[in-house]
């Protein structure tokens, strides 16, 4: 297992927990509590480096009341989605603020993994690039291309958009550090991500391989989260059977005014009437007009009907109480580690 992750990030407590960059819901105030409770904070930024210079200034307000040492990086990362993102809007934030990570994800071209990562590096030398991916001739792929710090293996249970097609962790994980390993990348960290909802999910990502741990959904029911509406949350605390309540397509997309995405990427979110009528034959131009008229509400749509998008994956029936984001990272460690026991007293 490769160890850098603790000599790069110091204030982490093992297992490595990072909440995920979720553009728009993961602000400075999810980061900074991740960050101080001995995981690794993430802000997702969403297509403005204003409101993300924002958002670090305030991160930097908030860590600096804690025990936590500022010194040449902030201990908290950065997430991006490089094809939604202006190169050069991007250089000015990290030049200014020195995140401690930088994550990227979602390019139009896996060449443009190199164009970034060389480019941040530049901007904040000390800061250390993540690259996000979904497969395992992708991984070797981009470790030959960038020579990323660290590679965040993305499973097709994950909420939110990602590559498609996918795999689960279990078979990602341990065949991507195989062939990393056979490729001479043994000493690139993987973190695992996508259907990981409690600790018993957090040992069987380690088991597999991974060096830590990524998780969005569980955030998703965080007192610190940033939601667009209070719906929204209910809606996640809600759900069960996961596997079969969540769902991935381009259709939440489509349903949308506005395509960004690029081929190839589609999303998981919770099954919706949007989604029923869709299988039911409901043409694209009326399944529009109806969530069109759902998000105009006070509820904006994640109320009654429900036919907002609400991204969450397959791990969402694990998700029961709205916490504190450092709560919850403490509980994963320590349910993590009673994983592991349980499971060596069994052979």
């Amino acid at each position: 297992m490769a160890s850098s992750i603790y000599t790069h990030y110091p204030w982490v407590s093992r297992p490595l927990i990072a909440n995920a960059p979720m553009a728009d819901f993961a602000g400075a105030r999810l980061a900074t509590s991740v960050t101080m409770a001995g995981g690794l904070g993430f802000i997702g930024s969403a297509m403005n480096a204003g409101a993300l210079s924002t958002e670090l200034e305030k991160a930097k307000s908030l860590l600096s009341s804690s025990q936590i040492a500022i010194s040449s990086t902030l201990p908290i990362g950065v997430g991006f989605l490089i094809f939604a993102e202006k190169l050069e809007n991007v250089v000015a934030v990290i030049a200014q603020h020195r995140p401690a990570v930088i994550w990227l994800s979602c390019p139009p071209e896996s060449q443009d993994f190199a164009i970034w990562a060389k480019a941040m590096r530049t901007a904040s030398p000390e800061s250390r690039i993540w690259i996000q991916i979904s497969g395992v001739a992708a991984a070797v792929e981009v470790a030959q291309l960038c020579a990323p710090d660290v590679l965040v293996l993305q499973a097709a249970d994950a909420g939110g958009h990602g590559r498609s097609p996918g795999a689960g962790l279990v078979s990602l994980i341990p065949e991507s550090r195989d062939e990393l390993d056979a490729a001479g990348f043994s000493k690139i960290p993987v973190i695992g991500a996508g259907g990981v909802g409690d600790g018993r999910g957090v040992a069987a990502a380690l088991a597999c391989g991974a060096d830590g741990v990524l998780m969005g959904t569980a955030f998703l029911a965080s007192i610190e989260v940033d939601l667009p509406a209070k719906e929204y949350q209910e809606a996640i605390l809600e759900a069960v059977d996961g596997g079969v309540n969540t769902v991935r397509g381009t259709i939440f997309d489509d349903i949308r005014a506005k395509i960004i995405w690029p081929t190839r990427y589609d999303g998981r979110a919770l099954t919706s009437p949007s989604y029923q009528d869709y299988l039911d034959g409901v043409g694209l131009h009326e399944l529009k007009k109806k969530y069109a008229d759902s998000i105009t509400g006070s509820d904006k749509g994640f109320g009654g009907e429900r036919r907002a998008v609400i991204w969450a994956g397959s791990a969402v029936g694990l998700v029961k109480e709205v916490k504190a984001a450092g709560d919850i990272v403490r509980e994963l460690r320590e349910t993590s580690k009673a994983a592991f026991d349980r499971a060596c007293s069994k052979f």
